[in-house]
């Protein structure tokens, strides 16, 4: 009864702790703005499916791309487990889902064998960023910090691990040494248990209990530090896989403001149906965190920092400072810096500080070609171009500020309608002297 208690008062802390976290997040999430629309179900299910559940985009690299996927899918199995634990914990009950059989002989051993596959793994992840300078876990937007935060949660699953393999070494051998029947079976813990022998009933039942406290209280703590560690993508992978833009990559969001405006134009009486003389005037583009669509947040928030992203851009590769990572990790930073300022002082609060310049500058926003390779290439499908044009688009429509070269196509845009310094009435002079019959 007592255990029941000190693990009820445990994972009470624990659901406090977390809801209080997503609760201040989602207010976040109340100072984007609307804009991305979630339809066609079964489409976006399906790209789940193959993105998040079928590791699609980890492949593209084999060897990593199959251990994380080990990673990844063992979790999805040792959940179950990790429910079981739950369930006995509150109810003073031992391996309840025993009931399910054959099932759960399967799930058990699959556990076991993943344990040990996910721990290799994970000393293998850990290996490469301490001994192994893998280019892509660099750059600028790669602080110290950064670089201690994956390492803790690495360490922290295998401890995991370390522990769950332990917890059912130690329940084969307790009940082994008890002569009672084994709940489940544990392939890996078995053949451990074989290697190390000795020990009594006792002590393996201490062990047993010692584990099992460990593994479950390292659940709870890695829980709650997940929503401020980048490995936050452990539970907002899937939903955003499922949240893709279903559309070709290569097109770009019409900003609505703009749409009524041509509306307005070619048709007064749709325009005005479209959008209520209420609708209050937005600003263009992006100039702050709470300016961006709320899934740009979301995708920020994603953002697994694997750099697979800047890998391939080709503005990066080419010396230039535009980093996509960087881009969703400055969005993310800005709100956790601007976020609890605007709960306290209301939405339209300024600190004096924007993520135009202060956060990304002009230089990498105009560095980008948009050929959405960072987008093609990022495992969770976060789309890293609709915030870059946003911002740019804020840049030309609100400060008219551009390239030179830009400018001038601009200018001749509006005073010639087309993009070179001349008439459309001189378009064809080029031709001329060509032996061609010009119509």
């Amino acid at each position: 009864m007592v255990k029941q208690i000190v693990f009820a008062f445990a994972l009470l802390v624990t659901f406090a702790v977390f809801f209080y976290t997503i609760y201040r997040i989602y207010r976040f999430f109340t100072f984007t703005r609307p804009g991305f629309k979630v339809d066609q179900p079964g489409k976006r299910f399906g790209v789940m499916m193959s993105m998040a559940f079928g590791q699609k985009k980890i492949f593209r690299r084999p060897v990593i791309g199959f251990l994380h996927a080990i990673v990844f899918w063992g979790f999805c199995v040792i959940l179950l487990g990790s429910i079981e634990m739950v369930i006995d914990g509150l109810a003073g009950t031992e391996r309840v889902l025993k009931i399910l059989g054959p099932v759960y002989n399967f799930i058990t051993a699959t556990g076991d064998i993943f344990a040990l596959l996910i721990a290799i793994a994970i000393v293998v992840f850990l290996s490469r960023r301490i001994f192994f300078h893998i280019k892509r876990f660099e750059g600028i937007e790669m602080k110290k910090i950064s670089h201690i935060d994956a390492n803790i949660a690495l360490t922290m699953i295998l401890l995991l691990m370390l522990s769950l393999l332990g917890m059912n070494t130690a329940y084969t051998g307790y009940k082994a040494l008890a002569g009672e029947v084994v709940d489940g079976m544990y392939p890996v813990s078995k053949v451990i248990y074989g290697l190390v022998g000795g020990g009594n009933e006792a002590g393996m039942h201490i062990m047993y209990e010692s584990c099992w406290w460990t593994h479950i209280l390292l659940i709870f703590i890695f829980a709650n530090i997940l929503p401020y560690s980048k490995h936050f993508h452990v539970f907002l992978s899937v939903p955003n896989t499922f949240l893709s833009r279903l559309e070709p990559l290569g097109k770009l969001p019409n900003m609505d403001s703009i749409t009524r405006e041509v509306k307005l134009m070619m048709n007064p009486e749709t325009a005005f149906a479209a959008a209520p003389e209420d609708t209050p005037v937005e600003r263009f583009g992006v100039k702050d965190c709470e300016d961006v669509v709320w899934k740009n947040y979301f995708d920020s928030l994603t953002c697994t920092e694997c750099g697979r992203c800047t890998s391939v851009c080709p503005a990066n590769i080419t010396g230039k400072r535009l980093s996509p990572r960087k881009v969703m990790m400055d969005l993310r930073a800005r709100m956790k810096e601007k976020g609890p300022l605007m709960i306290k002082n209301g939405r339209d609060y300024s600190d004096g500080k924007s993520l135009l310049r202060d956060y990304i500058t002009e230089e990498e926003l105009w560095a980008c070609t948009t050929c959405n390779a960072c987008a093609r290439e990022c495992p969770v499908n976060i789309n890293h171009p609709t915030l870059i044009v946003a911002m740019r688009r804020y840049l030309v429509m609100e400060e008219a500020s551009a390239p030179g070269e830009l400018k001038a196509v601009f200018n001749n845009i509006e005073n010639n309608g087309a993009p070179w310094q001349y008439s459309a009435e001189d378009r064809l002079l080029w031709a001329n002297d060509l032996e061609i019959n010009v119509i």
